[in-house]
């Protein structure tokens, strides 16, 4: 639930907790960011420590290759096929090889905590038939992601728990033809949740805060920021589909800053999965969080009630709005700012609306 509630970048609150503590005892070597003009996977890319798990490109990206090439350095045994013994032979010693380094400490990890390893063949793996079979996501728009260098990803936010940025995630991860990874900002709370704060990490997350997002922007990463935060994940379902307030521009000042592309992003589907009937602020408030949802099946059925309905999604991924025309001091324009979030947001509303209008139902 790594991206549940995004808090504006211009929140005034300290930031002074804003990276979790790496875990004592942990071994991973960490990777410095790309610099600005270096895109992650280009030449300067810190080498791995002696004996360490820096993984193959093939590896990491199951399915970008066809197969064994004579880069690889190994082939088929005579006389036996590449998808016979030696395929399955191969993949027991590429887990056993994932084990490994994973006991011993022989992986990367970047500043943030991102463990690109463990998300491709682990994370990825297990969100996967979760938008493949049960929420049927379809993809549109995504060859506006450029297929280098940084963007901004801004997307609606909804649906009780936050499934929508994950999906996102594996959106990107999957369909897009550079194979490219999405940065979400989360909220603080992600950060204090035990588990969740460790996964949210390794699965490249970090702290919704302007420099964080224009440091990664700069290397050329990814990044997805919602900007509706708890205002529009916990809205109730008598809302959906109409965006609330987009905060006072902070995305926008990131991206001018940084000189990257935003990417409105539209996701129909994630409204209907909890349908939030009320909310009970008392436990809310006792229990810490910004919200207590009251769907049809919370929590009268008990844990089974946790189950989203099997709704059926699209993702549209928008005409990216260029920022590199605008002059560095544009960022402190609080006119641009306001027309320049105005623009993104109507983009995202408008296309909710024709998907709504083009979808057949809710589930199929």
């Amino acid at each position: 639930m790594a991206d549940a509630k995004v808090i504006p970048f211009d929140d005034d609150r300290s930031r002074a907790r804003r990276r979790p503590a790496r875990a004592e005892g942990e071994a991973a070597a960490v990777r410095a960011l790309p610099g600005p003009q270096q895109a992650p996977g280009e030449s300067g890319k810190p080498g791995r420590p002696e004996g360490g798990s820096e993984v193959p490109e093939a590896s990491r990206n199951p399915g970008a290759s066809g197969g064994s090439g004579p880069e690889t350095g190994v082939g088929p045994e005579p006389g036996r096929g590449a998808s016979g013994g030696s395929g399955w032979e191969r993949r027991l010693a590429s887990g056993l090889a994932f084990l490994r380094r994973r006991v011993t400490g022989e992986y990367e990890v970047d500043e943030f905590g991102y463990d690109e390893e463990l998300t491709d063949q682990v994370l990825m793996s297990l969100l996967r038939p979760l938008y493949e079979k049960y929420f049927r996501v379809e993809v549109k728009g995504v060859e506006n992601i450029p297929a280098k260098g940084g963007a901004l990803i801004v997307a609606n936010h909804s649906g009780t728990l936050p499934l929508d940025g994950l999906m996102m995630q594996v959106a990107v991860h999957d369909h897009h033809p550079a194979g490219r990874h999405l940065r979400l900002l989360a909220a603080d709370l992600v950060f204090v949740l035990p588990v969740v704060n460790e996964l949210a990490r390794k699965a490249g997350h970090t702290l919704a805060c302007a420099e964080d997002a224009e440091r990664l922007l700069r290397a050329g990463e990814i990044v997805g920021v919602m900007p509706e935060g708890f205002k529009g994940i916990g809205k109730p379902f008598g809302e959906r589909y109409k965006l609330q307030r987009f905060g006072r521009g902070g995305f926008v000042s990131t991206a001018l800053r940084a000189g990257v592309p935003i990417v409105p992003c539209s996701i129909v589907g994630a409204e209907e999965i909890y349908p939030m009937l009320g909310n009970a602020k008392t436990l809310a408030r006792v229990l810490g969080f910004p919200y207590f949802p009251l769907t049809p099946t919370f929590p009268w059925l008990g844990p089974l009630g946790a189950l989203p309905l099997p709704t059926k999604w699209t993702i549209q991924f928008g005409e990216p709005i260029e920022t590199d025309s605008y002059a560095p001091e544009a960022a402190e324009d609080p006119m641009l700012m306001f027309n320049l979030t105005d623009q993104v947001r109507e983009q995202i509303q408008h296309t909710l609306y024709k998907l709504l209008v083009q979808r057949r139902s809710v589930f199929f």
